[in-house]
C-alpha cells in the first residue's frame, strides 16, 4: 500500500496534464431513494467513458459504498486523519479501477473537524486534482449545516429522487436549502424508481417546473432510471447493476445518462472551476 502511495505521489509530482478536476456532490431529499446506488454505477459508467474517477462515501452513519461493492476497504477516510495517513493509503480499488474512499465509522467527526484536521483534509485533498477527471462525494441524505459546506463547494450537485410525493417534496426542500445559501449552483436532477418512461419523465418535468416558478432556477433534467427487478438483486449479491447485466434496462438507462452528461455536459463544466478547498475554506468560515 505504501509502495503503491509513493507511486501515486511521485505521478503527481512530474504531472504535466492540465485536467481540471470537477467535483460533484451526489445528494438526495431523504433516504431510501437509491442515491448510493446511483452514484456508484454513475461512478463506473463514468470509468467506461475512459473518465479518471475517484468515489467518496462520506455517507454520514450509513456510508455503504464497499458494501454494495462486496468488499472490506483496510482503510476509511476516518483513518486519515486518526492515524495520519496520506490520502493516497486510504484509496481502494474496485471493479473496472473504479478508486473510491469507505466511509467508515465514526464520520461525523470529518464535518466537526478542528482547524488542525480541516489544514489537514485541504492538503490531502489538493493532492488528488491532477490525478481524476472527477471526484465524486457521496453524500448523506438530507443536509446538515456541517456537511452543507461540502456540498456548495463542490462544482456543481447531483439531486437523486424517486416520483414518490414525499421525497419529491424532500427533494424540492434540499435545493431550497442548498439555493438559499448559493444560488448559482449547478443542479441537476435523476428520477430514480420511474414505474415508465413516460411517468418518470412527466414527474421530471412537473418537478423541473415547479422548482423554476418558485425558485426561479433552471435545474438540468438528467434523466430517469426505471425501477427495474435487478436493482434490488444487484445488491443482494453485492454487484453494481451494470456489471451484473449491463442489458438490462437500468443500466443502459444509466450509461445513457452518462454518456449525455460527458457528450454534451453542464453549465459548470463549461466555466472555469474554483478551488474546491478554497470554496470550502470559505464556507466553512461562514458556518
Amino acid at each position: 500500500m505504501h509502495d503503491q502511495a509513493a507511486s501515486l505521489r511521485r505521478q503527481l509530482e512530474i504531472s504535466k496534464d492540465p485536467r481540471q478536476t470537477r467535483t460533484i456532490a451526489v445528494v438526495s431529499g431523504k433516504g431510501g431513494v437509491g442515491k448510493s446506488n446511483v452514484a456508484l454505477n454513475f461512478s463506473l459508467e463514468l470509468l467506461s467513458q475512459d473518465k479518471k474517477v475517484l468515489l467518496m462515501d462520506l455517507d454520514v452513519g450509513m456510508g455503504n459504498i464497499d458494501i454494495l461493492l462486496g468488499l472490506h476497504s483496510e482503510k476509511t477516510i476516518v483513518d486519515m486523519f486518526t492515524d495520519r495517513l496520506s490520502v493516497h493509503d486510504i484509496i481502494e480499488t474496485g471493479p473496472r479501477g473504479l478508486a473510491y474512499i469507505a466511509a467508515g465509522s465514526g464520520l461525523t467527526d470529518l464535518f466537526l473537524m478542528d482547524e488542525e484536521k480541516r489544514d489537514y483534509f485541504y492538503q490531502q485533498y489538493d493532492e488528488l486534482v491532477k490525478l481524476y477527471d472527477y471526484i465524486i462525494f457521496d453524500m448523506g441524505a438530507g443536509a446538515t449545516n456541517d456537511s452543507l459546506s461540502m456540498i456548495l463547494a463542490s462544482d456543481e450537485c447531483i439531486v437523486v429522487t424517486t416520483p414518490e410525493p414525499t421525497s419529491i417534496t424532500d427533494a424540492y426542500g434540499m435545493i431550497k436549502h442548498i439555493l438559499n445559501r448559493q444560488g448559482n449552483m449547478p443542479i441537476s436532477v435523476i428520477m430514480n424508481r420511474s414505474a415508465s418512461a413516460k411517468s418518470g419523465n412527466q414527474a421530471l418535468d412537473r418537478f423541473q417546473r415547479v422548482v423554476a416558478q418558485f425558485l426561479n432556477v433552471e435545474i438540468k433534467k438528467l434523466g430517469i432510471l426505471p425501477d427495474d427487478k435487478i436493482v434490488p438483486t444487484a445488491v443482494i449479491r453485492q454487484i453494481p447493476y451494470v456489471l451484473l447485466n449491463n442489458k438490462a434496462a437500468v443500466s443502459k438507462a444509466i450509461n445513457v445518462i452518462v454518456r449525455n452528461y460527458t457528450l454534451y455536459g453542464t453549465e459548470s463544466q463549461q466555466q472555469k472551476s474554483t478551488s474546491f478547498v478554497k470554496k470550502l475554506k470559505q464556507f466553512m468560515m461562514e458556518r
